[in-house]
């Protein structure tokens, strides 16, 4: 059970860790009234931007991710290796990367927590800059849910990192994520319009971290690694689509 859940503070279906599937709820408010709601066409002129700029960066992102599978220790600097050879025996050809014996990760895992660790961030600065300005019931308990599980999951990719002596820092994400234009549209959305705004930009933005978490699930080697992708691929696909099934996604 995750830390919203034994706080009560949200519905156990809107968390993604240790809570199985999310379930959508029910709808608990109405759209906003048509008079304060942006129109239809300047809705899908921004959902067609957000997601085009999205699968530009995050395609770039997979990338590396495939870039680090073709070349060991690609992503960052990797776990040294052991020289098993005995004392004064020169070592003809460098050891392969091995998992850490602290733990059991090599460099693509580490790049995997490394890239998460910043796209974590952002999730809880777009949450953030919107937890108090929705007018939807629903969005304000799922962003909620989200800002308490991500906000764990940080934790933990962090402790990962350090365990292993690499700095959540240590790789280059610029590119990656939500771009600054998008969260100034949602710095500076219209009381009428933060709903909707948060949909598109969020909904994108999880799905990144969704496609993402699959890409690692075939290609890396720690099991708590991989049961954290396994559990962000889950969880970001749910909201995703209770972000879409929200009135506001409605134009």
């Amino acid at each position: 059970m995750g830390a919203a859940e034994r706080r009560g503070a949200v519905d156990p279906g809107l968390t993604s860790a240790r809570c199985g599937r999310a379930r959508p709820a029910p709808h608990l408010t109405p759209a906003p009234h048509p008079a304060t709601r942006p129109t239809a066409s300047r809705l899908r002129h921004h959902r067609c931007t957000v997601r085009s700029v999205a699968s530009r960066r995050w395609r770039a992102a997979l990338a590396a991710l495939l870039v680090v599978l073709l070349a060991v220790g690609c992503g960052g600097p990797s776990v040294p290796a052991v020289d098993h050879a005995p004392t004064g025996t020169p070592s003809a050809v460098a050891a392969p990367e091995t998992p850490s014996a602290a733990t059991g990760m090599t460099g693509i895992d580490l790049l995997f927590l490394s890239m998460m660790a910043g796209h974590t961030e952002q999730t809880l600065e777009i949450v953030r800059l919107v937890r108090d300005r929705l007018v939807d019931g629903e969005l304000r308990t799922l962003v909620a849910a989200i800002e308490v599980t991500e906000t764990d999951e940080l934790a933990d990719a962090r402790a990962w990192l350090a365990q292993a002596g690499r700095s959540a820092r240590a790789d280059d994400h610029t590119g990656h994520g939500t771009g600054p234009d998008q969260l100034a549209r949602l710095r500076h959305a219209a009381p009428g319009e933060v709903d909707a705004v948060l949909i598109e930009v969020l909904g994108a933005h999880q799905q990144a971290a969704a496609d993402l978490a699959r890409a690692h699930l075939e290609a890396g080697t720690d099991e708590r690694v991989r049961d954290l992708a396994r559990r962000v691929a889950q969880s970001r696909t749910a909201q995703v689509a209770m972000l879409a099934a929200r009135p506001a996604a409605d134009g």
